[in-house]
């Protein structure tokens, strides 16, 4: 009876896979499917048909240690990111850049988006009234300026205005220079206002004479505009009756009294 010697039973190593060579069970070949590199054994004769083909063996093989796909990576900092079909390389971006997703959604990339471009700012001390009703009418003082210093940006508007009506109600409107509207609210007299949260005081109800707490406004402003346009923001009033005041309240005399200030603040705001 033939001897054998178990420590000589091995897998048939063949190299690196060829295309004209004829195969057997038990053969192993090293094949690089696209990007990686694996070795398969053969489980059944095969002559042409390659181990793999998108990661998919082929019938006549099976993985025998199945490798990994080559970093697309070249630099520190670099990302690895799902591409359209397969892992690719996101270059690291340049000093301050953020990592944001592209304008068509569907992938990633570095920009500036979120950064302060510019500020600028009015503010105003003195006492505004009127007696206007039913249309509104621009607050003298609160009219500001800005020009972009780049296309698409946004404007993010703060405002803060100390308002009081002796009448029944008044509005308040923070606007484009046209008047185009981008916030406005009643201010009830005595109550909050409906959609700004500003408090204002009323005629004679109690201590609600002596109101005038100022009204915040906060919009991101998404404007249409072509480079080097000059951007126009105001703040407007309309009475429905009797007096509107800024930065005073009706009476502005005795202990009660005071007087505010008013103010709005423009940031372009890169997108």
């Amino acid at each position: 009876m033939a001897t054998i010697d178990l420590g000589k039973i091995k897998f048939n190593w063949r190299g690196t896979y060829a295309g004209g060579t004829a195969y057997v069970p038990d053969d192993v070949v090293y094949y690089m499917d696209g990007s990686v590199g694996s070795s398969y054994m053969c489980v059944a004769n095969t002559t042409g048909n390659a181990p793999s083909s998108g990661g998919t063996p082929h019938a006549s093989w099976q993985y025998l240690a199945k490798g990994q796909a080559t970093s697309p990576t070249t630099t520190q900092g670099d990302l690895i990111v799902r591409g359209v079909s397969a892992d690719e390389r996101l270059a690291i971006g340049t000093a301050g850049k953020a990592l944001k997703v592209n304008s068509s959604a569907n992938g990633l990339e570095y920009g500036t988006a979120g950064r302060i471009l510019q500020v600028v700012s009015v503010t105003k001390t003195d006492v505004f009234s009127t007696s206007t009703t039913g249309s509104y009418v621009d607050i003298t003082g609160l009219t500001v300026n800005i020009t972009p210093t780049k296309a698409n940006s946004n404007i993010l508007v703060m405002a803060v205005i100390g308002c009081f009506v002796s009448g029944d109600a008044s509005s308040i409107a923070l606007t484009t220079g046209d008047g185009t509207a981008i916030i406005q609210g009643d201010i009830v007299s005595g109550k909050d206002s409906v959609s700004t949260g500003a408090y204002t005081g009323g005629n004679s109800q109690g201590e609600a004479w002596y109101g005038n707490n100022p009204a915040p406004i906060f919009k991101l402003h998404d404007p249409s505009y072509s480079l080097g346009n000059t951007l126009t923001y105001k703040m407007r009033v309309k009475g429905n009756s009797g007096t509107t005041y800024v930065n005073r309240n009706q009476s502005d005399s005795g202990q009660y009294a005071k007087r505010t200030a008013s103010t709005i603040t423009l940031m372009e705001v890169e997108v």
